[in-house]
């Protein structure tokens, strides 16, 4: 063939190679759709497309559902029972999942190439609940020294290199993870602290519930597209309302308090609870994982439903002690 003479690829455009190189069950637009049609008959155009297979029973917001309900209401009334009639079986059980949380992260850092001291790490997941419930909060104070010590102490003496990276990734994870969470542990501890701990595992699971149903079915406008392009303002929305609606009620039922501060400490742990969802989205996307683990069904690993406590139960305890004192 000659340089001169166009060849039969010439004119073929990239939508024309794609429908040409289109495999066996894939619906074709174009021209090439309509000649292809044209050769089947005319009923052709007007029949449906086959449905894909379903894989798997998930929500709009790509949960399965059922799983999700059922292991989220098997934690809750756990906790919920521990905590009412066996104060220490809920540390303990609060304890071991906040573990499990910080086994969780570290593996996730491990994506990066970030080594999280695992056996002190653990170890203070174990410490820094029990101080707290035990002692107070100077114990938890000491406690968590203690522990960031440890970290350094154990990494400075593997030869590893980035150890200065993998002390400052343990630190992250402590104070994440088994710090935060011992705020409950300080909350029990207050004037009729199970039902405090109790209302706000009730914000945080209604917090959770409303923004899920009403973001699945209304939402359309994105609060952080980058980080979780799920979450919407419409979501949180219905979270702020959910979460009023249970917040009056157990203030007024439960801890015989003023219906408004119900409102004040349903508004601060929804924004608490989903600056912590936020935060940890960020860290997922940042490390290119979709959960942290796939420990609990329906819901992902442990940290995917502790993210929102664990930012809540500083906040809560911070209500309870120090901006209203007695009130809650």
């Amino acid at each position: 063939m000659s340089e001169t003479q166009p060849s039969s690829e010439a004119g073929r455009t990239p939508a024309a190679d794609a429908a040409h190189e289109a495999p066996a069950g894939v619906v074709v637009t174009g021209r090439r759709a309509l000649r292809e049609a044209a050769k089947q008959g005319p009923g052709s155009l007007f029949r449906r497309r086959p449905r894909s297979p379903k894989t798997g029973e998930t929500s709009r917001a790509g949960r399965n559902l059922p799983a999700a309900i059922v292991v989220g209401l098997a934690l809750l009334v756990s906790l919920l029972v521990g905590m009412l009639f066996l104060p220490l079986a809920f540390v303990a059980l609060t304890t071991v999942i906040g573990v499990v949380g910080v086994w969780e992260v570290g593996r996730a850092l491990e994506v990066r190439q970030i080594k999280v001291p695992t056996v002190p790490a653990l170890a203070a997941g174990v410490a820094l609940p029990f101080a707290a419930y035990l002692g107070g909060p100077e114990a938890l104070a000491f406690a968590t020294v203690v522990s960031v010590t440890a970290l350094a102490l154990w990494r400075s003496l593997d030869p590893a290199p980035d150890a200065a990276r993998s002390i400052m990734a343990g630190t992250f994870v402590l104070l994440w993870v088994p710090f935060l969470l011992s705020f409950a542990m300080l909350l029990l501890q207050e004037p009729s602290g199970a039902l405090k701990v109790a209302t706000l595992l009730l914000l945080v699971v209604s917090n959770d519930t409303f923004g899920y149903l009403i973001g699945a079915f209304f939402g359309k406008h994105a609060m952080a597209p980058r980080i979780s392009p799920k979450k919407s303002w419409e979501g949180f929305a219905g979270s702020i309302g959910g979460a009023m609606l249970v917040g009056v009620l157990a203030v007024v039922f439960l801890l015989d308090r003023p219906w408004w501060v119900g409102i004040c400490l349903a508004v601060a742990v929804v924004a608490a609870a989903t600056a912590g969802d936020l935060a940890e989205s960020m860290i997922k996307r940042e490390l290119g994982v979709k959960d942290m683990s796939s420990l609990l069904p329906g819901h992902g690993g442990v940290m995917d439903r502790l993210d929102s406590i664990v930012f809540a139960s500083p906040v809560a305890f911070l209500l309870s002690v120090t901006l209203v004192p007695g009130t809650l």
